[in-house]
């Protein structure tokens, strides 16, 4: 094996020879990464700056502040947030632990690793959503092939149009150079790379089989001499609260100026303890502070300040790892010693899987590389597996150094708001629903219909960030939501018991009900309330909001997975339309663990598998706003109010409680379960017995030819449904209904709120809904686009 290329590679790299890994037989060693080969500290983090400074460079002013940074677990995590460092820009990593209560924003591979998963887990789902210039990091650019499989799976979620690869060493062929720019070319989007050294490995083309007979060859390193074992002692590091330790959640410029404001008072609690540590040598002369996997950027940081404070040249840096490598020594190769130790993080690949400390223990001659070695893990990793045991890394590290000093930082584990009830927050009862949501009461949120789309569309503003006047019902149309009631009470208890047999079949009676604010609030508690009837169950209930364009509500889905295992939550809502939002809901839960399949009571857009029914037949509660849903208004997401660690947020509007109909509307169906019951579970039969369930989004494909026959140039301006032409007729600017000719009293409160607002109702023939609503094309913007920032119609 040898390198080739620029002068600089060799100062930067030395090679060694992997062991267990079939895939790939060498290894670069870096000598300023900080993860084989102790290092200065100030060389380890100075490497990343210069990077991060040259990316500032290249990218401008503007751009830069518009960056983002990506680094890749476990080797680049240090790195990857040291040139976030120097461009002075928010910072993420990936990782290969799961965390519980954060669920993944995605994930991709790598493909020649000993461990390939890697995880992205941002609390701020935001952070990598926001447009500007992606620097993906990692310490070697081999093929590409990382890197390509990252840009993919993040460009589908959130494309953007500049991509930089950052990287120590770029060892990549001409070929390998050719297909990650022909492949980012084809998205769009443009790519550059900035690295320190460029070159290549010449391998022989039986390296792997060499290898293997090398390794086999060497003899197996002789066990270091059993001596007392070093003191131990337990540093209590005055770690800020909130302040997370590292980029597995998200770094921002903020978490950066707290952290370098505390450094200089840990470095003294740790220079503190190794002055007052008992050692058989005295003074320690030489430091090594050695962090822990993915944990490499606040253990450097540590290091970097404590050698600040001793001064000299006294203080070294370097971490575990998880890669196998062959230890030979021999002063041309990289990897000198090693000790091998039991993970001791309840890792997901198993607690028998070996970890690794390189260049730490002494050598044949037996000298001490180290007086003291100061551990850095988090509170995850500090677990009975590294302190007992005769190959557990503490007593390990105790037998080679003169002292060894404990520091545990906390993991960071993101706060989670606490969910509302009523009476508090809406006129349910606590028991019946948890809301997962911020409480906006006291904000001004709300403004005349026709002002507040105008104001949405001059102004480009989502649909979600503002509030229409809630409709106070006339009493003649009250008592039309009453009449639909009686008419209706029996098939919404149908369909409610059939979603709800169907759901207890296939998932069984560990579900837990997540509704859709606010529509599909109602429904998750008749079906909570059918279980309990029916089967004597107490069914957890949460509220949560989702928002077309914005996905939904990520801090709702730490919750719930925080609380309960996500394969047991089941989403809920009243109605399909057209399928938005269950497209809205699958795209926004793929790599969660969450099951996107949305229950329905009434699937007129034929989009799901479980349903009460396909028929389009009033559900009295899209008659009412507020007052027919716990007197809770539509959700709420605007910046300055919803904050990253902050519920969607809602209005609870206790003034409407005159007219509130909400329990009333409750009791009216549940009181016909008894009635339904057999037919419930008859129908729940028959739709298990389906052998094809599988949407066809008939829906969709007539309101495509809807929108072409009345001249829209945005299928999102057609409101198909009775459920819906409801809500165009009470929150939107409506232009005109088309009513499905011969339907009955179904319609008859879309007709009289149709003639309250001047807005013609069109009788027609072949529509596969009762009603569609059409939304007026000069009030578009902003309130009814796929993005939530729709596009102007024509009009007639």
């Amino acid at each position: 094996m040898a390198l080739t290329g620029s002068e600089r590679l060799p100062e930067l790299v030395g090679l060694a020879l992997r062991s267990g890994n079939p895939k790939r037989a060498h290894l670069l060693v870096s000598s300023v990464l900080g993860k084989h080969v102790p290092q200065r500290p100030a060389v380890v983090h100075g490497a990343g700056l210069e990077l991060g400074r040259r990316v500032r460079e290249l990218l401008g002013g503007e751009a830069a502040a518009r960056a983002v940074v990506l680094g890749y677990a476990e080797t680049a995590t240090g790195l990857g947030h040291s040139v976030a460092d120097g461009l002075d820009a928010p910072y993420l990593h990936s990782t290969r632990r799961p965390v519980s209560g954060i669920p993944p924003l995605g994930g991709f591979e790598e493909e020649h690793s000993h461990a390939t998963g890697h995880l992205l887990l941002p609390v701020d789902p935001g952070l990598l959503g926001g447009g500007g210039p992606l620097v993906l990091v990692d310490d070697e650019l081999s093929t590409g092939r990382t890197v390509l499989n990252t840009i993919r799976e993040l460009h589908d979620r959130h494309p953007r149009d500049h991509y930089l690869v950052v990287s120590l060493v770029d060892l990549r062929s001409a070929e390998d150079r050719h297909r990650l720019a022909a492949a980012v070319a084809e998205l769009g989007a443009r790519l550059d790379v900035v690295a320190t050294a460029s070159g290549g490995v010449d391998l022989p083309e039986d390296i792997v089989a060499r290898a293997e007979r090398l390794i086999a060859a060497v003899p197996p390193t002789a066990p270091p001499p059993v001596v007392d074992p070093a003191p131990l002692v337990r540093v209590e590091l005055d770690w800020p609260a909130g302040l997370p330790d590292g980029g597995r959640h998200g770094f921002t410029a903020r978490d950066r100026e707290r952290l370098d404001a505390v450094l200089p008072a840990l470095a003294e609690q740790l220079a503190s303890a190794l002055a007052g540590a008992e050692a058989p040598s005295g003074t320690a002369e030489r430091v090594l502070v050695l962090g822990f996997e993915e944990l490499m950027y606040a253990p450097l940081r540590l290091a970097e300040a404590l050698a600040q404070r001793l001064g000299g040249d006294r203080v070294r840096y370097s971490t575990t790892t998880r890669s196998p490598v062959l230890a030979v020594d021999d002063p041309g190769y990289a990897i000198r010693t090693r000790l091998a130790f039991p993970a001791h993080d309840d890792p997901q690949d198993g607690g028998s899987r070996e970890r690794y400390v390189y260049n730490v223990a002494p050598g044949a001659d037996g000298v001490r590389r180290f007086d003291a070695v100061v551990l850095v893990v988090d509170d995850v990793a500090d677990t009975p597996a590294l302190h007992q045991g005769e190959y557990a890394l503490l007593r390990q590290l105790r037998q080679v150094t003169g002292r060894v000093l404990l520091a545990v930082l906390p993991s960071h584990r993101p706060a989670l708001p606490a969910p509302l009830y009523g009476p508090a927050f809406s006129s349910y009862r606590p028991e019946e629903v948890a809301w997962l949501l911020k409480d906006l009461s006291e904000v001004r949120l709300e403004a005349p219909t026709e002002e507040r789309e105008e104001a949405v569309q001059n102004g480009g503003a989502h649909y979600a960030e503002s509030l229409p006047v809630e409709y106070r019902p006339s009493p003649e149309y009250q008592e039309l939501f009453h009449q639909a009631l009686r008419g209706s009470a029996d098939r919404i208890a149908l369909a409610v018991g059939t979603v709800a047999e169907t759901l207890l079949r296939e998932r069984g009676p560990g579900l837990v009900l997540a509704s859709l604010a606010r529509a599909g609030t109602p429904v998750g508690i008749l079906v909570r309330r059918w279980l309990a009837f029916a089967h004597g169950l107490d069914v957890p209930h949460y509220a949560v909001s989702i928002v077309r364009g914005r996905g939904i509500d990520r801090v709702a889905l730490r919750y719930l997975a925080a609380h309960h295992r996500a394969a047991d939550v089941v989403f809920v809502d009243g109605w399909t339309g057209k399928g938005a939002i269950t497209r809205e809901l699958a795209d926004a839960l793929t790599g969660t663990g969450f099951d996107p399949d949305l229950a329905v009571l009434a699937d007129p857009g034929r989009c799901v598998r479980t349903y009460g029914t396909r028929d389009d037949f009033l559900i009295p509660s899209a008659c009412l706003n507020s007052t027919v849903s716990g007197l809770v208004s539509r959700t709420v997401l605007r910046a300055g109010l919803i904050g990253p660690d902050d519920f969607h947020g809602a209005k609870h509007y206790a003034e409407l409680a005159g007219g509130d109909v909400s329990e009333a509307f409750l009791a009216a169906v549940a009181a016909r379960f008894g009635d339904v019951r057999a037919q419930a579970v008859e129908g729940a039969e028959r739709l298990a017995a389906d052998p094809d369930r599988t949407p066809d989004w008939a829906g969709w494909a007539a309101v495509e030819r809807i929108s072409a026959e009345y001249g829209i140039d945005d299928v999102n301006l057609v409101k198909p449904g009775v459920g819906e032409t409801t809500r165009v007729l009470l929150r939107r600017v409506p232009w005109r209904v088309l009513a499905r000719r011969g339907t009955g009293t179904d319609l008859d409160h879309v007709r009289l709120l149709a003639a309250q607002r001047g807005v013609p109702v069109e009788e027609v023939d072949g529509l596969p809904y009762s009603c569609v609503g059409l939304i007026h094309p000069r009030y578009s913007r902003g309130a009814t686009g796929a993005s939530g920032l729709a596009v102007r119609g024509r009009e007639s």
